[in-house]
C-alpha cells in the first residue's frame, strides 16, 4: 500500500521506457526464441503474492467488476453448475455395473469427496477473493507454468464439453415434447464427411444466448440461474416423490434375475460402491466455477464458504434421494444404462408420460450447467490474460457491464463454432480428467502454501514438498494395486500396507513440520488431514478413468506446453522487462479499490 502511495504521489514521474515487444516483428520474435531457455528459468516458476493478486494484477483489467453477489447467488450458481443431463445417465450405469442398490452410498461418498476439495478452494478464494479461481491459486503457490497448464487445460476442456451438452439439448427437448428433433432440427450438409456434417442451429442459439447474457451483466446471470435452476430442481422433486411412490422397497435386496445376478443391497460389496462413487463424482463437478465468482462477491469471508460448501451439501441429498428412488423403482440389473429414470417410468403403467417431463428437466439442467460453466470459463480467461501468458485484451472489464465482455465473447463464439457443426462423442470421463487433475493441484497447493511461507529463508519447501510427493506416491500404489492387482487376500494386504504408509507419511509430516502461515478469515479445519484426504481420492478417481481419456489429457497438455513456450513466456517476460508490473500498481493506486481494504 505505501508503495502504492509513492507512486501515485507524483503521477508526472513515472515515465517506463519500455523495451520492443518480442511480437513486434518476426526478427524481434526469433531474438525472442533465442533467449526461449533464459525466460523460462526465470518466469516459469515466478510466484505471485496476495497482495500483487488484489491489487496490481486485478487493476490491468481497467474497470473493478461489481461486488454483487451473496451467498444465495452462489449457492444457486454452485447447484446449477452441478446438476446437469449428466446425472439422468450416471446413476443408472453405476448402479448396474458397479454399485447395485448401494448407488445411494456411492453419491454419499461422492459428495464427501467433492466437500473435501470445495473446503480447499474456500479458502483460496477467501483469502484472496479475484477472479481467476484455481489459475490464481496455483501461480501464488507453484508458479506461473503450473498455473498455465492447468488453466489452459481446463478451458479447452470446458469448451469442448459445453459444445458437445449443447448439442445434447436437441435431443433432450424432443425427448419433452415427444419429437425427433435430432432429425428435424438439424440439417446435413452431404459434402462434409461424417461427424462434421449435422449443423444444430439451436445449440448455437443457446449459446449465443447465454453469452449475451453473460457479458450484459453478472447479477441478472445469477438471476436467471436462480430461476432454470429452481425449475429443475421442481423437476428433479417430481422424479424423487414419484420415484418413492410408485417404487417397492423390495426391489434395494432383491435382483430382477438372482440366478444370474447377485443379491442383497451391496451386491458387488464395499469394493463396488466405491468404484461407483468413483463414476458418479463427475456429477460434482462444476462447484469450482463458484469460485471463480469471488471477485464479485460482497462479503467473501462468509459468503464464498456458505455458498460453496451448501451447494454440494443440497446438491449430495438431492443425488441420493434421486439414487434411492431409481433403486426403489426397478432392480438393479433391469436398469437401463442409457436412459435409466425414463425407462423406469415407462415400466410403470400408466406413468410413460413422465419421461417427458425428464426430458424437461434435464433441458433446464444442460442450460444451467452452460451458464454457470461459461461464466466460469470468462474469469479463468480474463485472469490469464491479466497474467499476460495470453492477450491482454481478454482482461478487459467493460466499463458499463462490469464483465470481462472480451473473454465471453471469445469464447460463447469459439464454442458456438464446434457446437455448430461438429458432434462431439464426450464421454463424461473424457471431460473429467482435466479438472480431478486441477482439485489434485489445489489440495497440494493448499497444504504448501500452509506450511511454506513466502519468505523463502523463513522456511525450507523441502519437507514440504517431499511429503507432498511421498503422500501423492503412496496414493498412486493404492489406486494401482485396486485397479490392477486380481482380487484376493494378497491384493487386500498390499492395500493396507499402503494405506497406512500414507497415514504414516501424514502422521510424521503433522508432528514435525509446523504451519508457516495462519489463514486470516476462513482456513480449512484439521489441516493438513482434510486436503491431504482430498489429494488421494483425486488420485484414486483419476484412477478410475480410462485410457483414451489419458490420451487426450497428453495431447492436450502437449498443446499447452507448446503454446507457453512459443507464446505464453515471451509475453510475461515483455510485460516484466517493460515495467507494466509498475504500471499497474500506479493505477491501481489512483483510485479507491475495496479490495485492497481486504487484504
Amino acid at each position: 500500500m505505501e508503495k502504492m502511495q509513492s507512486l501515485t504521489a507524483d503521477d508526472s514521474s513515472f515515465s517506463p521506457s519500455p523495451t520492443p515487444s518480442s511480437f513486434a516483428s518476426l526478427r524481434a520474435y526469433w531474438r525472442a526464441l533465442a533467449e526461449t531457455p533464459r525466460r523460462l528459468r526465470r518466469r516459469a516458476g515466478s510466484v505471485t503474492t496476495t497482495s500483487e493478486e488484489m491489487s496490481r494484477v486485478r487493476a490491468r483489467s481497467g474497470t473493478e467488476m461489481n461486488r454483487c453477489l451473496r451467498w444465495p447467488d452462489l449457492v444457486g450458481l454452485g447447484i446449477g453448475g452441478m446438476i446437469g443431463a449428466g446425472v439422468f445417465v450416471a446413476t443408472g450405469r453405476a448402479a448396474r455395473l458397479y454399485a447395485g442398490p448401494a448407488i445411494v452410498l456411492s453419491y454419499a461418498i461422492a459428495g464427501l469427496c467433492a466437500l473435501l476439495s470445495a473446503f480447499c478452494y474456500t479458502e483460496f478464494a477467501v483469502d484472496m477473493p479475484v477472479a481467476g479461481g484455481a489459475f490464481t491459486y496455483l501461480r501464488v503457490t507453484f508458479g506461473e507454468f503450473a498455473a498455465f497448464l492447468t488453466g489452459a487445460n481446463l478451458i479447452m476442456e470446458y469448451v469442448f464439453s459445453n459444445a458437445a451438452v449443447a448439442r445434447s439439448l436437441t435431443a433432450y427437448l424432443g425427448t419433452a415434447i415427444g419429437v425427433d428433433t435430432t432429425a428435424k432440427w438439424r440439417f446435413t450438409v452431404a459434402v462434409l464427411p461424417s461427424g462434421f456434417n449435422q449443423f444444430d442451429l439451436l445449440a448455437v442459439a443457446v449459446i449465443v444466448l447465454i453469452t449475451v447474457c453473460i457479458c450484459c451483466s453478472t447479477k441478472d446471470s445469477s438471476v436467471l440461474n436462480m430461476i432454470l435452476t429452481a425449475i429443475h430442481i421442481a423437476f428433479i422433486l417430481f422424479v424423487i416423490v414419484v420415484g418413492f411412490w410408485l417404487g417397492d422397497v423390495r426391489n434395494l435386496t432383491h435382483p430382477a434375475k438372482p440366478a444370474e445376478s447377485p443379491g442383497g443391497f451391496l451386491p458387488y460389496g464395499v469394493a463396488g460402491v466405491f468404484n461407483g462413487a468413483a463414476m458418479v463424482y463427475l456429477s460434482y463437478i462444476g462447484y469450482d466455477a463458484v469460485s471463480t465468482m469471488a471477485e464479485e462477491v460482497r462479503c467473501p469471508e462468509r459468503d464464498i464458504p456458505v455458498g460453496v460448501s451448501g451447494s454440494v451439501a443440497v446438491v449430495t441429498v438431492l443425488y441420493c434421494l434421486m439414487a434411492a428412488s431409481m433403486a426403489m423403482l426397478v432392480p438393479y440389473d433391469a436398469i437401463n444404462t442409457e436412459s435409466p429414470f425414463s425407462a423406469a417410468f415407462s415400466g410403470s403403467d400408466g406413468w410413460a408420460w413422465a419421461s417427458y417431463v425428464i426430458g424437461a428437466g434435464a433441458s433446464f439442467g444442460i442450460l444451467t450447467s452452460l451458464l454457470v460453466s461459461m461464466l466460469g470459463q470468462a474469469r479463468y480467461l480474463c485472469v490469464m490474460g491479466r497474467s499476460n501468458v495470453l492477450p491482454t485484451w481478454l482482461a478487459q472489464v467493460h466499463p458499463k457491464t462490469a464483465t470481462p465482455v472480451n473473454a465471453s465473447a471469445l469464447l460463447g463464439i469459439f464454442t458456438a463454432s464446434i457446437a455448430l457443426f461438429t458432434d462431439l462423442d464426450v464421454l463424461l470421463s473424457l471431460v473429467s480428467i482435466g479438472t480431478l487433475f486441477v482439485f489434485y493441484m489445489v489440495g497440494n497447493a493448499v497444504i504448501y502454501r500452509r506450511y511454506v511461507s513466502p519468505d523463502v529463508s523463513a522456511t525450507s519447501p523441502w519437507p514440504t514438498l517431499s511429503f507432498l510427493l511421498a503422500f501423492s506416491s503412496a496414493a498412486l500404489a493404492f489406486t494401482l494395486i485396486w485397479q490392477l492387482a486380481p482380487a484376493g487376500s494378497a491384493k487386500a494386504a498390499l492395500l493396507c500396507v499402503c494405506a497406512a504408509a500414507a497415514m504414516a507419511v501424514l502422521q510424521a509430516f503433522h508432528l514435525l513440520v509446523p504451519e508457516a502461515r495462519e489463514p486470516v478469515h476462513w482456513g480449512v479445519p484439521l489441516m493438513p488431514w482434510i486436503p491431504a484426504a482430498s489429494v488421494f481420492l483425486n488420485v484414486f478417481l483419476l484412477g478410475s478413468l480410462d485410457g483414451p481419456s489419458y490420451l487426450r489429457f497428453v495431447i492436450f497438455s502437449a498443446f499447452v506446453v507448446v503454446a507457453y513456450v512459443f507464446y505464453g513466456v515471451h509475453s510475461s517476460s515483455d510485460a516484466e522487462e517493460n515495467g507494466n508490473l509498475l504500471h499497474s500498481i500506479h493505477h491501481a493506486g489512483r483510485r479507491t479499490c475495496s479490495s485492497s481494504q481486504l487484504v
